[in-house]
């Protein structure tokens, strides 16, 4: 006979459940009363030994799934008729469907990793929908790191017959967050995507409910429940009690739930303000305060959350405004040398190499010179030290439409001339708008260039890219009359001029050695050797 092994109930309270562990496989035996799997609800997490002797013939619902109470997780097949086992608990008109897949290899596609130091991504968009087919190198979602935004291709050829993770959700390296099927099979799609951690699947042990006894600052003193999942998730996620105690629990009485915490946690990392409690000298709990105005969508507003590039955007800003002593110094130059020589020699240029040239490879030959010639620009502050790097990573920034900015680097720029520069920049660009980068393209920089001008801004004050303690802003070329002298005599000519900002960090480069640079940089473009080309 058919055993059906159901999601038991942990409480009145209780709802749903999720299966974290599997102790047993699909046609494996099994003992009445030996532990086959795992769940975990807001209360307890629990062991479920088998009711019967016999085979495991089905698994219905996989780990980290979260199913209603009374839904069948896995069938046992012993001798005699079908039966269901806790079947009085089982809501047979309500029962969510599971994303049980019925033939097929199962294949898991992971979180890729993207780069030594990157251990965790961010799913920002799904291409495909569970119960659709894809192909091999079909891209299926998009992802976003602390580094770069990279499309994900299918593995292979099949059916998508679960994603395990919503978009902007926060997944570590490896972890799985879609399977595919090779050789199709029956698909029943869920109804909710839940989110899931690579630290909660880890759970191996059950917990007994716990009640903690919480000693707050002031008068603030009392029982506060936290459930052992909560309690799990805090502790591999390096919580400490003291922070729990701060998180907004929008469960029964106050109590923190899963989702409180996994949002607490999301928006820490990402860099969000993440709501707290806050409590006055009674104890009684008030409004969390707010530093900004809360806005609602209405007929004259509308709210528009930020994507993840501009969140980490608004991050570094901060970061960086906060760590560097942010100085700018501002000089003009006569591009009257460079402007000739593009303008000769613009075509035969796309001719031969197939790339614009335009006044940036010019800008960053003058940079990396005067990289050499004052090398503390090219370093960076290390605690209490001063890092000279004796190679240059040169930092070209991007802006991608619609409104984001990345920072890809030439490696080794020192060793390019001035052909190698154009070609290393042209792309960078087409990568960077094409989400062709890896990691390695924006890391370890050295020294930065960003160009305001293509916009037809004339000057800004760029902020440093951390951990490099100079930025150079490059404005438009515009042509403008100024008073040049020859021989003694003034006179009024019409000249393509620019103006360049350097944004130093005053904790190392003073205005001393940021002019300095400056000048070197105005002295290269204005007696540029046009032979070098």
């Amino acid at each position: 006979m058919k055993v059906e092994i159901v999601m038991p109930q942990m409480g009145e309270s209780i709802t749903e459940g999720t299966l974290i562990k599997w102790h047993k496989k699909k046609g494996e035996q099994v003992k009445k009363d030996e532990i086959i799997y795992e769940i975990s609800t807001d209360k307890v997490d629990t062991e479920i030994p088998s009711p019967e002797n016999g085979v495991l013939a089905d698994i219905k619902v996989f780990e980290q799934e979260t199913v209603k109470v009374g839904t069948v997780v896995a069938v046992i097949e012993t001798n005699g008729e079908s039966v269901s086992v806790n079947k009085e608990l089982k809501n047979e008109s309500q029962e969510i469907p599971s994303t049980a897949q019925v033939g097929g290899e199962i294949v898991d596609v992971t979180m890729p990793k993207m780069g030594e130091s990157i251990m965790e991504g961010v799913i920002i968009k799904w291409h495909k929908k569970v119960g659709e087919h894809v192909k091999k190198d079909e891209i299926i979602f998009e992802i976003s790191t602390d580094k770069v935004d990279t499309e994900v291709p299918s593995p292979e050829d099949g059916t998508i017959t679960e994603i395990l993770f919503e978009e902007n959700s926060t997944v570590e390296v490896g972890k799985t967050v879609a399977r595919i099927s090779k050789s199709g099979g029956i698909v029943r799609p869920k109804e909710i995507i839940q989110e899931r951690t690579e630290k909660v699947a880890e759970v191996e042990t059950a917990i007994p409910a716990v009640k903690q006894k919480v000693k707050l600052s002031g008068a603030r003193s009392e029982n506060k429940f936290y459930s052992p999942l909560v309690l799990n998730i805090s502790r591999t996620e390096g919580i400490s009690l003291s922070e729990l105690e701060l998180v907004e629990g929008t469960g029964i009485g106050g109590r923190v739930t899963k989702s409180d915490l996994l949002d607490y946690i999301h928006n820490k990392r990402s860099g969000k303000p993440t709501p707290i409690i806050e409590y006055s000298q009674t104890g009684s709990i008030r409004t969390p305060k707010e530093d900004a105005p809360k806005y609602s969508a209405g007929n004259r507003v509308e709210v528009i959350p930020m994507d993840n590039i501009r969140q980490k955007i608004m991050y570094h800003m901060v970061n960086s405004r906060d760590t560097s002593v942010h100085v700018t110094a501002m000089i003009e130059v006569d591009m009257s040398r460079i402007h000739n020589f593009i303008t000769v020699n613009r075509d035969s240029f796309l001719q031969k190499d197939g790339i614009k040239l335009t006044y940036m490879p010019f800008i960053s030959f003058a940079v990396i010179k005067g990289l050499k010639e004052f090398p503390l620009m090219n370093g960076t502050i290390d605690g209490n030290n001063i890092v000279l790097k004796k190679y240059i990573n040169l930092g070209i920034a991007v802006a991608i439409e619609p409104n984001g900015l990345i920072v890809p680097n030439i490696k080794n720029a020192d060793e390019k001339n001035i052909r190698g520069l154009a070609k290393a920049i042209a792309d960078l660009g087409s990568r960077s708008r094409t989400k062709k980068l890896v990691p390695d393209d924006v890391m370890d920089g050295t020294f930065s260039i960003t160009n305001y001008g293509v916009f037809g801004s004339l000057f800004g004050t760029p902020i440093i890219n951390q951990p490099e303690v100079g930025i150079l802003g490059v404005g438009a070329v515009t042509k403008k009359p100024v008073v040049i002298e020859n021989e003694g005599i003034e006179s009024i000519a019409i000249k393509p001029m620019m103006y360049l900002s350097l944004s130093h960090d005053h904790r190392l480069i003073d205005g001393m050695l940021g002019g300095k640079f400056l000048k070197s940089i105005k002295d290269t473009l204005e007696n540029f050797d046009t032979s070098l080309v």
